[in-house]
This record gives C-alpha cells, structure tokens and sequence, in this order.
C-alpha cells in the first residue's frame, strides 16, 4: 500500500510525493530551510480522497522534548506578538507629545506632565487640542492597510525570514526618527514606519502560525494584548518618572531586538501536528468554510492556490471579517474620535490624566480578553459586533448631552469596550483555524488579518471631521 505525504518545492508550495510505506522518519524542514522555500510545513496529514483510509501517522519525538518544543514556540509566539505590536502602542501613547512636539534647550524633546490645554475654539464646551490624535493614529495604520491588501497577492513568494528581518529594522528606525525628528512631519514619517513593522509583522506571524498547533494564536494574541498594556505603562511611567520622550524612545530599542531573538533563536523547526491531540470540542465545532469539495485542493495536492480558489476562501471568510472590521472601527472611533471629548471638570483628574487612564483600562481590557479564549471562547463573533456599535452610539450621546455624572461609568464601559475588542480578534483567528483546511489556512489567515486594519483606518477618517465638528459647539 502506498500513502501519500507532502513535500516542498523551490518556490515554497506543497507538491505531492508518493512513495513505499518505509520504516524510516520523514525529514522535515527546519526554520532555515523553510526561508530558503518561501514557506514552512507542518501540516497535519489528513485521509486521502481516493484512498478512503488514514495514513500511518508520523512517529512521536519524545514526549518530555515536545513538551520542551510546546513551551518554546508558546513564549516565542507570546514574544513576538508583544515585540510586533509595541511601536505600534507607543506611537499612539505619545500621540499628544507628537503633535505638540515642544522642544527644550538642546533638542531634547519635553512635555510637561501636565500640559495646560489648548483649545480649538474657546468658546467650546469640551477642552480641544488643535488637531484631533486621530492624526497620529491614520498614520500609524495606513500603511499597514496598504500591506495588508497587497500581503494575499504575493508576500507568500517572500521567505519569512526576510520579512521578520524587515519588521525589526522599521520598529527600530521608527523609535530613532521620533527620538531625533526635529518637526512633527519627520515624527510622523517614523509614526509611519512603525506602521509598516507592524503591519509586516502581523501578516508574517499570522500566516506562521498556520505551521504550529492552534494554541500559538492564543499565545500570540495575548501577547499583541500585553503590548497594549506594556506599551501604554511604559511610556507613561517613565515620562512622569521625569524621562524625556526622547530617551524614553531610545530606551525601547531593545524591543525590536528581542522581536529578532525570539524569532531566529527561540521557534523550533514546525514539525507535523498531531490532530490527536487537538480538543475533541474544536474538532466537534470544526465547520468547513467551503462547502463545495470540488472548490477543495486535495489534501495531497501542493499547487499554489489559483484565483478561483482564493476568491473561494475570501468568501467564506467574510461572516468573520464583517463582524471584526465593526468591531474594530466601533472601538477606535471610541478611541481617537470621543476620548478627548469625554472630559470631567469636577475632578480630581486632570484632561491629561483622564486621557491617558481611558487609554490604560482599554489596553487592559483588551489584554484581559485575549488571553482568555481557553476560558471563554466565542464562535458568534457577530454578537461582539452589535455590543461594540451600542457602546459607541451611547459615548457618543453621552459627549452630545453629557448625562453621565460621575467619570467611574466611563472607566467601566470603556474596560468593557476593551474586552469586546480582545475576544473579537482572538476568536476570530481561532474561529477561523479551526474551519479552514491545511491548504488555505496560511492564505486565511493572512487575508483575516486586514479586518482590524480596514476598520481602524475607517474609524480614523471620521473622526476627524467629527473633532472639528463638535469642538465648534457651544
């Protein structure tokens, strides 16, 4: 009897290998061999159509090694969705510092812990800035959505480490060109290549994670919820410390490195997954996104997917990507369109301060849930959807009345708010893992992934006009 397995050519696509039931162990490609091929294996094998019966699974490495192997690629995974999303966190953290951008005796950059604001218009109610954060926060995603767009085209072709290696050095420069910029135009163009590191990265990492068992997208999604939360503490607890932004910036360089190391040193080679040892719950949930086997390679089959094919999965996938691009323009319209307006007098709290702890209960929300999918998980995305648009339409009422009386319930809803936005990513992906086949798992999720992006970027657009606007109130 023969048995079909899986093999890679020079342009890192899967091509069919038939050959004798032998006693020996399949070799399997290591990290640098998968560069070298544009691509990775470790794709569970699965009942041949024409044989009608499983294959001979692959023998088992030791168990105390796997484990071993299990908790690397975990922390790795974890590491590198921290490191990706860091530059990205800390760009809209300084977001205020970028667009005031006072500048001190010998170039160093300053801000005053708490600044005096600047009104738009004196005769407004709400306590304006010139310029809306939603500046800095288009710049910041623009260019990831444009990578993502062009990502399911063709970045496949480019071997991962090279990609890896590209995010890295844009997180990198991004951190110097807003330490040393001299005018908030320069600053943005570093705003903009901490877009593109992460941007770059989350496609990589994402369709990566296609390779390795389903339980490194909850890693890597509670990682990119840590850097929310790292991000956000780090740059405010060593500004107040006294820090200038400058040498705040400059003392983040280690993150991009650590991204580096995490990647090249900690990852073991993607071995073949055991569906055996997937939960019986994800198997029993495991519905196919495409329905019709003919649209269906074969498991055996490696050829690159044709359009037909690709048009195929992106339609499948749009009940997930709906849902999570509402998600995503709901809570960043929160964000970057009403937190500067949701403005208390009588407290404690300065506009400031008030800010940066809405930016603090949201990055911890979102941690909270994406590290929460074996607790918690979440198949009707859609449901997130609809809560996230309701939280956005009552802030909005509430910065047009201002019925709110005390700032404790916008702390509240804006956790809230955070946790809906953590679920909706991290189940989605996990969603999405579990429903697509070997073949089109790598080009679902790098396809999945533009969904925050597009969302965000909308949600950037309107805030804009929306900041002018209401700062012309009386």
């Amino acid at each position: 009897m023969q048995r079909r397995t899986r093999s890679w050519d020079g342009n890192g696509a899967l091509i069919p290998l038939t050959c004798l039931r032998p006693s020996s162990v399949p070799l399997e490609p290591t990290l640098p061999e998968l560069d070298a091929m544009g691509g990775c294996a470790g794709s569970p094998r699965r009942l041949s159509d024409s044989e009608g019966e499983e294959t001979d699974p692959a023998p088992r490495p030791p168990l105390q090694d796997s484990q071993g192997a299990h908790w690397k690629n975990a922390v790795g995974f974890w590491l590198l969705g921290l490191c990706n999303n860091f530059s990205y966190v800390v760009m809209l953290s300084a977001a205020h510092d970028i667009l005031s951008h006072q500048r001190t005796a010998g170039n160093q950059s300053h801000v005053d812990p708490d600044p005096t604001p600047t009104s738009h218009n004196s005769s407004s109610r709400f306590d304006c800035n010139p310029v809306s954060t939603a500046a800095v926060l288009l710049a910041d995603i623009l260019p990831t959505l444009i990578i993502k767009l062009l990502a399911p085209l063709g970045l496949h072709l480019l071997p991962y480490s090279p990609r890896v290696l590209t995010s890295g050095i844009c997180a990198a420069g991004s951190f110097l060109l807003v330490a040393f910029s001299h005018s908030v135009m320069i600053s943005l163009c570093g705003v903009v290549l901490a877009s593109i590191s992460s941007g770059l990265g989350e496609v990589t990492f994402l369709s990566l994670t296609a390779f390795y068992p389903r339980a490194v997208i909850s890693c890597w999604s509670s990682g990119t919820g840590g850097a929310g939360l790292l991000g956000a503490l780090s740059y405010l607890g060593l500004t107040q410390a006294g820090l200038s932004p400058q040498h705040t910036l400059l003392s983040m360089l280690g993150i991009p490195t650590l991204l580096l190391a995490s990647y090249f040193l900690l990852l073991t080679s993607p071995g073949p997954q055991d569906p055996r040892g997937e939960e019986d719950s994800d198997t029993a949930a495991r519905q196919p996104l495409i329905n019709n086997e003919a649209s269906e390679s074969k498991p055996g089959s490696g050829s690159p997917l044709s359009l037909q094919e690709r048009w195929t999965v992106f339609k499948g996938l749009l009940h997930y990507i709906v849902p999570l691009v509402l998600v995503y323009f709901a809570e960043y319209f929160i964000n970057q369109g009403l937190f500067e307006l949701l403005f208390f007098r009588n407290t404690f709290l300065t506009h400031a301060e008030q800010y940066r702890w809405y930016q603090m209960l949201y990055q911890a929300g979102v941690f909270a849930s994406r590290s929460s999918l074996r607790c918690c998980p979440i198949r009707h995305t859609w449901v997130l959807a609809l809560l996230q648009c309701l939280n956005l339409a009552f802030l909005l009422v509430d910065v047009w009345l201002s019925f709110l009386p005390s700032i404790y319930l916008i702390f509240l809803i804006i956790v809230f708010e955070g946790l809906l936005g953590g679920a909706a990513y991290v189940n989605t992906f996990h969603n999405i893992a579990l429903e697509t086949s070997d073949e089109h798992r790598e080009f679902a999720m790098a396809t999945a992934c533009i969904s925050d992006t597009l969302g965000i970027s909308l949600s950037g657009l309107l805030a804009l006009p929306l900041h002018d606007f209401l700062c012309q109130l009386t």
